[in-house]
């Protein structure tokens, strides 16, 4: 009796850690492209950095969502390419090519660990020349 307990218990427990969500930069960097702020949203903390190349501020999740959808409808997004990407004392960083219609963007995501999830807390976006 003790032993179907135990693989029932067992069962059990690999049944709710699958269900967990487990984040990864390569789900963030997927959402930035195909430049759907829907999707890139569940990733942003709840404060995050922006730099654009007109300003650069923190923002709020849900001011932070809106400036990014601006940016995305002003620059509709092509395809983003990772040049680089590692960690760093428990953050990770990835930098990239964001090609969008109205020109390319060197793009930084700069990413920390918070519970199981993966949040972006940093997001720069420089004009290439």
């Amino acid at each position: 009796m003790k032993s179907v307990l135990g693989l029932a218990l067992l069962i059990l427990t690999l049944v709710l850690v699958s269900f967990r969500p487990d984040y990864s930069i390569d789900d963030i960097t997927g959402a930035m492209r195909s430049g759907n702020i829907n999707t890139l949203s569940r990733y942003l903390d709840s404060r995050v950095d922006i730099s654009l190349p007109e300003k650069s501020d923190t923002y709020s999740k849900s001011q932070a969502e809106m400036i990014i959808r601006d940016f995305f409808n002003t620059n509709v997004v092509r395809n983003f390419f990772i040049k680089n990407k590692g960690e760093n004392g428990g953050s990770e960083f990835c930098i990239g090519l964001l090609q969008t219609r109205n020109g390319d963007y060197r793009t930084t995501l700069f990413i920390k660990q918070k519970g199981d999830k993966l949040l972006l807390q940093e997001l720069r976006f420089q004009a290439c020349q």
